[in-house]
């Protein structure tokens, strides 16, 4: 603690006398007008009110040449108004022929293959939390909160827009209620806003205020509209009312089911807002992207629950929110005995009863987060063979998760954040608390960072001597012009263990890192951009300080005038010491000896301009005095029919053979069923194996209107990992001794689902949903198949056919209150 307390002060020394906007000292102003009476949303600009307003032109190039002004075909121009209900926003972005604006119709929050026009708006002139509305060129809305230069997509507001296509130019208007922002109740404002234009046939992004990409976040250029007069946060209070259906078909039998629920956004201060959902559903999520583990750490999963999803970006500080262990699966497994009892039911999957958030930052920069949730008790069920009788074990427990976090940003560049979890489980099962102290510090002129956390874990099994760990991280970074960089050092102890709420793959590890690049800046040669950058990092054990073994990287990316994007990478793995595959645990000084290895990787990405592109990727591995190969390759070509239907193929086969890797550490369970393993008892014993990787998958897309669309996602992965009847004992150096030990180790794996979803928004902020799902899966020893037989094979198992329907209302408490 003294460490990070020293280190704390240091960085405060450091930041000491730093102005605000010291990198944008030649910010564009503008007077905001205040009118009377609000202009009509629908991209007709021809209202009375929009003729003496001020004029936000001459915009400046982006990208891809940062600094130029925007062409004379290309100027746009920008209006801004207001009066006590809103913000409006009316553009007009002219071009030679308006016919071939790309223009691709998409679901909320995708832009697709269109030109679009962004509001970037700061009422705290932060330069670090803007909030962005993005309308495209087809009249998709796209919306997003932005913390340090972190996009959220999940973020979503309620607000008009509409677009017109004319001769000479396209245009768009715009109506951001003020619920939609956070902002504070003073009778004179000036708020940070920058206006963006992007343009797909030039590749080009222009702002209104000038964008440099030498040095800073993008976030830090905002102009200053000034003068916003006697403008009063509303009450910020919404409803989101839902009602869904839900049947499912599985071996003959159906479930139906019901539920009603709502979510609420309540703005509990002018900067402050709490999110809750009472009694949530969550049938209609997408799946997950399952496939074959024989590794030794779970596979993590994406989080794609909205409420998990948006506004946590203060939540997510210091990696130790990993959101999926609330809902997922239950902590403990039933206790069965197999001679006399049979288990009915052990459901895969806890009940969320409810969560809330609390969020937002004051105008003095401290961000204050409070997330929590609980979740239902959980139990299995196991019958008696004989006695018939059935008994309930609890193997989840009603738990409390919650977060709290105190984040401090200062400078329009750096923060200081303090973050607690905690997990608190009734009964005679473990609670979990966590806490973190981390720093990002940049110089005034947004050059060099110094970055770092320190954290600690306590888990409680037994209330008198919890188990504390700790881990610590710091790095010294350039982060300005085309040379950058960034040297550093950390560690997890043995006992740091974040994950009853966060997710940590290894501990007991320590590792000195540092990387170095060089990027271009703007176009060069053939080239929009490239980049060229080594890495290298050096590991030891943290608790004995046992060398493991470095890695090396040295890596290409480019993007071509012509929108042809490449890159590849060469990999160097030196021979290491593996304490995690032998699953005995990294301090019991049991390892493996993996190979010397070198991989060599390229990929590919036709432009999107076109209705026909294709991604692609391959990969070769090396190893050095081993039998073990490994290479694949994925090829994904898209088509866009029109602007509203498009496909999306993709195609994965990984081979991996020879491969050498923890089969199974025979037990006495093990010779009971097969009294040949006697010889083998307590034995750490590898198998070499190949292991062949299909994955087909199919995503497609039809938009009736901005409103109301159809989609579809297909998935099947198939695993097969037949064993070559050579297996070993692992010895002391962590080399692999030849065994007699023959057992049937051989895996089949499948994974299929396929999804499909119509959307229908029939209001703003209102929804109609209708989802169906058909998966199938299995796992079994016919790794002998090819796919023809595996396909047949799956096709007979049983199916699970899921259908639903949700309705989702909004309800903005303002408009009731002015309706009654």
């Amino acid at each position: 603690m003294y460490k990070s307390t020293t280190l704390l002060f240091v960085i405060l020394f450091f930041s000491k006398g730093v102005k605000a906007q010291e990198i944008n000292q030649n910010r564009k102003k503008m007077n905001a007008t205040r009118v009377s009476s609000p202009p009509k949303i629908d991209g007709i600009i021809n209202e009375a009110l929009w003729t003496n307003v001020p004029v936000a032109k001459d915009f400046i190039m982006l990208r891809p040449t940062n600094g130029e002004k925007a062409p004379n075909t290309h100027k746009t121009e920008v209006k801004l108004v207001y009066d006590d209900q809103a913000i409006y926003v009316s553009a007009k972005m002219y071009t030679p022929d308006t016919s071939l604006i790309p223009a691709e119709f998409n679901s909320r929050d995708n832009i697709g293959n269109s030109d679009f026009f962004m509001l970037m708006i700061n009422p705290n002139d932060d330069g670090q939390n803007p909030t962005m509305f993005i309308v495209t060129a087809s009249g998709v809305q796209v919306d997003s909160k932005v913390s340090s230069g972190n996009e959220d997509y999940n973020w979503n507001a309620v607000w008009k827009s509409a677009i017109k296509v004319n001769a000479d130019h396209w245009a768009v208007e715009m109506k951001i209620p003020y619920r939609a922002l956070r902002f504070a109740n003073r009778p004179i404002q000036s708020w940070g806003v920058n206006f963006h234009r992007e343009v797909k046939n030039l590749n080009a992004r222009f702002t209104w205020n000038p964008i440099d990409n030498t040095q800073g976040s993008w976030t830090q250029y905002d102009g200053l509209i000034e003068n916003f007069k006697n403008i009063t946060p509303p009450t910020r209070l919404n409803f989101y009312p839902y009602a869904s259906a839900t049947t499912t078909s599985f071996e003959g039998k159906t479930d139906f089911d019901w539920s009603v629920g709502m979510d609420v956004k309540y703005g509990l201060t002018e900067n402050f807002t709490l999110d809750a959902t009472l009694i949530p559903d969550f049938g209609q999520v997408g799946f997950d992207d399952v496939s074959l583990n024989l590794g030794p750490f779970e596979q993590q999963f994406s989080e794609q629950r909205q409420f998990f999803t948006e506004g946590t970006e203060l939540f997510t500080k210091g990696r130790l929110f990993y959101s999926r262990r609330i809902g997922g699966a239950p902590i403990a497994s039933a206790s069965v005995d197999e001679n006399t009892e049979t288990l009915i039911d052990s459901p895969e999957k806890v009940q969320m009863l409810n969560a809330i958030k609390i969020s937002g930052r004051t105008k003095g920069g401290l961000g204050i987060g409070f997330f929590n949730a609980i979740t239902d008790k959980t139990e299995a069920i196991i019958e008696n063979n004989s006695t018939k009788k059935r008994r309930k074990e609890v193997i989840n427990p009603f738990s409390n998760y919650n977060i709290l976090v105190l984040d401090q940003q200062f400078n329009q560049n750096s923060s200081v954040t303090l973050i607690n979890t905690n997990v608190t489980r009734n009964g005679n099962f473990r609670d979990a608390n966590v806490s973190g102290l981390l720093w990002h510090v940049e110089d005034k002129g947004s050059n060099y960072n110094i970055d770092g956390s320190f954290k600690m874990s306590n888990i409680y099994d037994d209330e008198d001597n919890p188990n504390t760990g700790y881990t610590f991280d710091t790095s010294v970074g350039k982060q300005s012009g085309n040379w950058r960089g960034e040297i550093g050092y950390n560690f997890e102890n043995k006992d740091f263990n974040p994950n009853d709420l966060g997710i940590l793959f290894n501990n007991n590890e320590q590792t000195l890192y540092g990387f170095a690049s060089y990027e271009t800046l703007k176009p060069k040669g053939i080239f929009n951009s490239y980049r060229i950058s080594t890495s290298y990092n050096i590991n030891f054990l943290h608790e004995s300080g046992t060398y493991i073994g470095r890695y090396q990287n040295l890596s290409f990316r480019a993007q071509t005038k012509n929108r042809f994007g490449f890159g590849g990478n060469i990999n160097y793995n030196s021979e290491s010491k593996d304490f995690n595959e032998p699953r005995q645990g990294n301090t019991s000084g049991i390892y493996f000896k993996r190979p010397q290895r070198v991989n060599i990787n390229h990929w590919g990405s036709t432009d999107y301009r076109k209705k026909f592109a294709i991604d692609y990727d391959w990969y070769y591995n090396f190893f050095k005095d081993n039998p073990k190969e490994g290479y694949g390759f994925r090829v994904s070509p898209r088509y866009r029919f029109n602007n509203k239907f498009s496909l999306i193929y993709a195609f994965r086969y990984n081979q991996t053979n020879n491969d050498q890797g923890f089969t199974t550490v025979v037990s006495q369970s093990d010779i009971d069923e097969n009294a040949t393993l006697a010889p083998f008892l307590d034995e750490t014993i590898f198998g070499q194996r190949d292991w062949t990787t299909y994955d087909n998958s199919l995503t497609g897309k039809y938009s009736f209107n901005t409103k109301s669309s159809l989609s579809m996602s297909f998935r099947h992965n198939w695993s097969k990992v037949p064993y070559e009847n050579q297996y070993y004992t692992l010895g002391n150096e962590g080399e692999l001794i030849p065994s007699d030990y023959n057992d049937n180790n051989d895996t089949n794996f499948n994974s299929w689902n396929l999804d499909v979803n119509y959307l229908w928004q029939f209001a703003p902020g209102s929804q109609l949903i209708a989802f169906y799902r058909n998966s199938i899966s299995n796992f079994n020893d016919n790794a002998n198949q090819n796919f023809s037989e595996n396909l047949n094979s799956l096709l007979k198992e049983s199916n699970r056919h899921t259908f639903s329907v949700r309705f989702v209302y909004f309800i903005d408490y303002n408009n009731l209150k002015n309706i009654f």
